[in-house]
């Protein structure tokens, strides 16, 4: 079982300029975070912590994958990610996490990196998730389209409905069977 201790970085005890730590993240750390928006992938980071003079310099590469909900059928789907982030440190009284930079309690000396890790690979998720063309779940396409209603399609279906009644079914012109399968494929 994963710990939350073991994405600790002792920035007070670091003895070189530079150093780099590697994680392997799974479905464990998206359980031990406790967030909705990721909860399973395979993700391989980076931390590469460059000390500065009072301040320290943590640049995250973070590739692989996680897991997703499609936004049209409801399936999982695997998304990619390959990200790089840099987070600025620096010691002071108690912490403080703002925009730009992060202040460790000095006495403590230790930052936890596990909540950034989640945050910068859910941050580089697209902001629609569907699948592949062809790839989302058929059942569910079906049920969707059932339900899609496009502007004027209630004035169309009278008019339709008018004209076979009055026994004049006119021919449709080609061009908006074209543009309506457009429409079906988002």
């Amino acid at each position: 079982m994963e710990r939350i201790e073991l994405y600790d970085i002792d920035l007070k005890n670091l003895r070189e300029t530079s150093a780099v730590y590697n994680y392997r993240v799974g479905d464990e750390f998206f359980k031990l975070i406790e967030a909705t928006g990721i909860e399973k992938g395979d993700l391989e980071v980076s931390v590469t912590v460059k000390k500065g003079i009072g301040a320290f310099k943590l640049n995250f590469h973070i590739q692989g994958f996680v897991i997703g909900i499609c936004d049209r059928c409801l399936d999982e789907v695997e998304v990619d990610v390959d990200t790089d982030n840099v987070l600025n440190v620096k010691f002071g009284e108690e912490f403080s996490d703002d925009e730009e930079i992060v202040v460790v309690p000095e006495a403590e000396g230790k930052i936890n990196v596990a909540w950034y890790i989640y945050e910068f690979a859910y941050l580089s998720l697209p902001y629609r998730i569907v699948h592949e063309e062809g790839e989302c779940n058929e059942q569910m396409q079906e049920k969707l389209n059932d339900f899609m209603r496009y502007e004027g399609d209630n004035e169309a279906n009278a008019e339709e409905a008018e004209d076979d009644e009055a026994g004049g079914a006119d021919e449709i012109d080609p061009r908006w069977n074209a543009l309506k399968k457009i429409l079906n494929n988002n």
